[in-house]
């Protein structure tokens, strides 16, 4: 393993989770102040609030934002709470983090190697026998699943569009199911660490991985080597919960009628126990700012362990995907961090090395699990980075 020179990417390609153009929605709710809670000019000030201005509008309901720079930091917040009040958003707000739960996950893997409960040279199929059938003969180390080289085929999930998913929102899908369809697959896409490829298997793994070598729960291990010593107190693994729990803003999808009006639905509620160590983590933007700035310190993850999360495979062509974070390069400056997507809410969490620069955002996205971007989290990203 080796750190490599990153490769000049642009700044929406992290943004690549946000939602797209809609037609507008049916509903006309007034915009919400925005709300700042700096006390000194951060970096463009004014283009971060113009940014957030005029929420709710057909991209998003509402928009929490917290920037750290040598300037100061500036915290801001605009929208509704939902659509059915007035209410502004709360700052406050927890939310679905999505995929950002990943960095937890990594983090807690490599604590506990660090502690020498975990190799990460040593292949995954050793320390969980019973997961693999026979025809996987190349071994898959715990570092092919925290890069995404493992090569190992996605699981299954309810359904490929919304209308299916949303049908069982409720229902349960447990981590070992989804597993074991991807097992059932059979072999490898491609040879492990040959090929980098992003997929929630491998941190759904890497769940089974912590609560065998442990014997405890996922979420118990994750909260005593993650959450707490980066002191995110308002942060937790909602399992088959389908509430958000403590205040939230709620989350709503864009859904086309048949005469081609645009209706939102509420998906505030939802079963995510499927996405687990992957993606299942509710949070606030206070506590992953937290968590980005104790990480990164090292107060969380020791040396040498905390370089595979600013390290992508060797030899592995386009690689830009590192234990638990991706890299992206930005006016000169490189960014280290993770997007998170579920429906109703995107967010992410990243910054240098050095901290000098940091970014967390919460957008109650209207398209959240679209493919095109999202022209409010665009515009504060641009407005972060400048």
């Amino acid at each position: 393993m080796r750190a490599r020179t990153p490769a000049v990417l642009a700044a929406s390609v992290v943004l690549a989770l946000a939602a797209g153009p809609l037609a507008a929605p049916a509903f006309a709710a007034p915009s919400a102040p925005v709300s700042s809670s700096a006390d000194r000019k951060g970096p463009a000030e004014e283009a971060l609030r113009a940014a957030i201005a005029g929420l709710p509008n057909q991209y998003a309901t509402a928009a929490l934002v917290r920037v750290g720079t040598p300037g100061g930091d500036w915290h801001g917040s605009a929208g509704v709470r939902d659509l059915t009040g007035d209410g502004p958003a709360r700052p406050d707000a927890r939310f679905r983090a999505g995929s950002i739960t990943k960095v937890v996950t990594a983090a807690t893997v490599l604590r506990l190697a660090a502690q020498d409960e975990i190799d990460l040279d040593a292949p995954v199929q050793g320390y969980l026998p019973d997961l693999f059938t026979p025809e996987f003969e190349q071994p898959i180390s715990v570092r092919h699943l925290l890069n995404h080289t493992s090569g190992i085929k996605p699981g299954d999930g309810f359904g490929d569009d919304f209308a299916e998913v949303y049908a069982h929102r409720y229902e349960t899908l447990t981590p070992q199911q989804v597993v074991a369809s991807a097992i059932a697959k059979g072999p490898e896409d491609f040879v492990p660490g040959t090929r980098q490829q992003y997929l929630n298997i491998n941190y759904t793994i890497l769940g089974l991985l912590i609560e065998k070598v442990t014997g405890r729960s996922y979420a118990s291990q994750a909260t005593r080597l993650v959450l707490r010593p980066a002191g995110m107190h308002h942060t937790y693994f909602p399992g088959t919960d389908p509430r958000i729990r403590g205040p939230h803003n709620r989350g709503y999808q864009a859904v086309e009628r048949p005469d081609g009006t645009t209706e939102l639905v509420d998906v505030t509620e939802w079963n995510q126990a499927d996405r687990w160590a992957a993606g299942d983590m509710i949070s606030t933007t206070a506590d992953l700012e937290r968590l980005l700035t104790k990480l990164f310190r090292g107060r969380i993850v020791p040396q040498p362990e905390l370089e595979e999360m600013f390290t992508t495979p060797a030899g592995v062509p386009g690689a830009t995907m590192s234990a638990g974070l991706e890299y992206q390069e930005a006016d000169g400056q490189v960014f280290w961090g993770k997007s998170g997507a579920r429906y109703g809410y995107s967010a992410f969490i990243g910054g240098t090395r050095d901290l000098s620069r940091t970014l967390v955002y919460s957008v109650n996205s209207t398209d959240a699990k679209g493919t095109a971007r999202n022209p409010v989290a665009e515009a504060i990203t641009a407005a972060a980075l400048r």
